[in-house]
């Protein structure tokens, strides 16, 4: 039997994946799996039982993850499940910010009593006009499930494309329109294109990259996009393009007190992924992940652990071991079965960076003595009997 706990309210499409061997406790301490969305874990006690959390989304910056990775806790997000939703709003921002469509409801809103009020509209309708987006050169930074299908909506609409990413997957590429504009220098982007819009992960490389520095090389006029990370983008040197004539638009999808309500800022409250869909999917690919990790000890999708998996365990038992990525382990773990005469009829090991993932199946359940002798091999952080 195992529990699991909700840290914010995930859709009960996903919950209902969950069969009868699975509990949902109010406790957290009983929790072995958590789900959760948008709330902050950072200053969290980690429960002792905790064995992985599911982010129900694609960013994780609200997980500790390095702490997780130290106490052998899995943390999985969800890429992709929620790609649709998002990439529907950057064409809908990219719309909203070539034609001020905003601009124009709003003088309409405020001259709803005037009795002369379709004469009034053609006359300042031009105001509002703005341009079209075909044959425009749309920049997109990040190739990933969102930057692929901006890209391939994009040049639909008639658009010449440019992509960025050095680290575009397999998977990516073979979904991206031969069409695109595939650079390997982010300078072409800023120098070229007419809309920008960024979709990468908040790191330590990428936090304010979008910066005064960017904004210098930029073409006059330029729109910006940021529906990934607000941290992403230098928002005072963005207000600072504006006002000298540099940004034509930014629309973010972060207010804050920087960019809300300010010229040439459209601010949307955070609705990238939060359609009904999207939530949806979140929630059904999060319990998923988490059900075959628990079951059978397979990472798929994890951000601080290495992917990993031997499918169901047809064996006596299945161990997981949750190491250092250190020269000799492995010799260590098949030399303490060996000498316990125990065979193992299958095995696995994946690293990522300093941290390692070894799965053993074995034709007979190791004893309590041999999974503590396990556990006390220097580099070994956690042991975890699956079967």
């Amino acid at each position: 039997m195992f529990k699991y706990h909700c840290l914010n309210p995930i859709a009960q499409v996903g919950l209902e994946g969950f069969t009868e061997d699975y509990v949902k406790t109010d406790n957290i301490e009983e929790a072995d799996g958590i789900l959760v969305r948008s709330a902050n874990m950072h200053d969290m006690p980690l429960p002792a039982n905790l064995l992985a959390v599911a982010r129900a989304g694609a960013g994780v910056n609200n997980i500790p993850l390095d702490k997780c990775a130290g106490k052998g806790i899995v943390v999985f997000n969800t890429p992709g499940a929620n790609a649709n939703g998002v990439k529907e709003i950057v064409i809908a921002a990219m719309l909203l910010a070539s034609r001020d469509i905003v601009g124009g409801i709003n003088w309409v809103e405020e001259n709803k009593g005037n009795p002369d009020i379709a004469k009034a509209a053609e006359k300042v309708k031009k105001n509002f006009a703005g341009t079209e987006i075909q044959d425009k050169k749309l920049g997109i930074i990040g190739l990933g499930a969102i930057g692929v299908k901006v890209a391939n909506v994009a040049k639909y609409m008639g658009m010449e494309v440019y992509g960025y990413d050095p680290y575009v997957s397999v998977d990516a590429a073979w979904n991206l329109s031969r069409d695109v504009k595939h650079v390997i220098n982010v300078d072409e982007i800023y120098e070229n294109c007419d809309v920008i819009t960024i979709h990468v992960p908040l790191l330590d490389s990428t936090r304010e990259m979008i910066n005064e520095d960017a904004i210098s090389k930029m073409k006059d006029g330029v729109i910006l996009l940021n529906f990934a990370r607000d941290l992403l983008v230098d928002e005072e040197a963005v207000l600072a393009g504006i006002e000298k004539g540099r940004v034509r638009k930014y629309v973010s999808d972060f207010p804050n007190t920087t960019t809300a309500g300010k010229p040439g800022c459209i601010v949307i409250p955070h609705l990238g992924a939060s359609t009904e869909e999207s939530e949806d999917n979140c929630a059904v690919m999060a319990v998923k992940e988490l059900k075959n990790f628990l079951e059978n000890g397979n990472i798929n999708n994890s951000v601080n652990y290495p992917n990993c998996d031997m499918g169901i365990c047809d064996q006596a038992g299945r161990i997981a071991i949750f190491h250092l990525n250190v020269a000799n382990m492995i010799t260590k773990f098949t030399a303490l079965f060996g000498d316990n005469g125990i065979n193992i009829s299958d095995m696995t090991n994946k690293s990522k960076g300093d941290i390692a993932y070894t799965m053993l199946d074995v034709e007979e359940r190791p004893s309590e003595e041999i999974i503590d002798t396990l556990r006390s091999i220097p580099g070994v952080i956690r042991v975890r009997v699956v079967k």
